[in-house]
């Protein structure tokens, strides 16, 4: 195996890390009894502490952590491909691999505070409430790093320098359209029925629909780029040449 070759193959099995996480976290969500909604802000505290100390909660909020952390691949091998699209200053490159990093933490935290509200069964019922509430919003209301994260790769693909367009332009359209749709969530703070509670349309299942599309769309762009770039290598974009004096 040529080392060019091995360097396309390490990019292409990075990029499986969007279907991988769909597959694993919704798995799951499944698991756990989280699909097709979670419980909600309104519902009892019997019924909430009865849900969260299920042994199949916790077994599903287990697999669910592990592919939490599985966009972490995917988005190192999104700021590889937007090191070709910048050149010698890869300015957005490294924004979007600092907020993908914070985007996998807000995916993976919630998820472990969910695991410890079922661990004791003689907790306060109002303390598991309370994990209930806190990872529930912490999970599906922080969108500015998704949404920056969005607009900062459609910015790289509109500047892309490298002359060969390593992502076709509507994608930069389209992160951009993300990045207003996980907007909604933030409604969460003010409502706890109707489809802008955090288990509502326009916030449990429209973050969830738009982030599941951005992941399987960033790996099919990733995958072409890769396939499309016949060196098998980075080659960044040229840099720009100052003027004579």
């Amino acid at each position: 195996m040529t080392a060019m070759t091995d360097v396309r193959r390490v990019q292409l099995l990075c990029a499986w890390g969007g279907p991988a996480t769909l597959v694993v976290a919704l798995g799951g969500w499944a698991l756990a009894g989280i699909l097709p909604l979670p419980p909600g802000p309104t519902d009892g505290l019997a019924e909430i502490v009865a849900f969260y100390g299920s042994p199949t909660t916790r077994a599903g909020l287990v697999v669910t952590s592990v592919g939490m952390c599985l966009p972490a691949p995917l988005l190192a091998a999104i700021s590889v491909q937007m090191l070709r699209m910048e050149g010698r200053v890869p300015i957005l490159s490294f924004l979007q691999l600092l907020l993908g990093a914070v985007t996998v933490v807000l995916l993976l935290v919630p998820m472990l505070l969910l695991g410890v509200a079922g661990l004791r069964a003689d907790r306060s019922p109002e303390l598991v409430q309370l994990l209930h509430d806190t990872a529930w919003l912490l999970f599906l209301t922080p969108v500015a790093p998704f949404a920056l994260q969005n607009i900062t790769i459609g910015l790289a693909v509109l500047g892309d320098r490298s002359g060969v367009q390593v992502f076709p332009r509507w994608s930069a359209y389209a992160n951009f359209w993300a990045a207003f749709l996980f907007c909604p969530a933030v409604f969460a703070y003010f409502f706890l029925r109707g489809p802008f509670a955090w288990n509502g349309v326009f916030v449990f299942w429209l973050g969830t629909v738009v982030y599941a599309a951005w992941l399987f769309g960033m790996f099919l762009l990733v995958r072409r780029a890769v396939l499309a770039d016949p060196a098998g290598v980075v080659a960044p974009a040229p840099a720009a040449t100052a003027p004579a004096s």
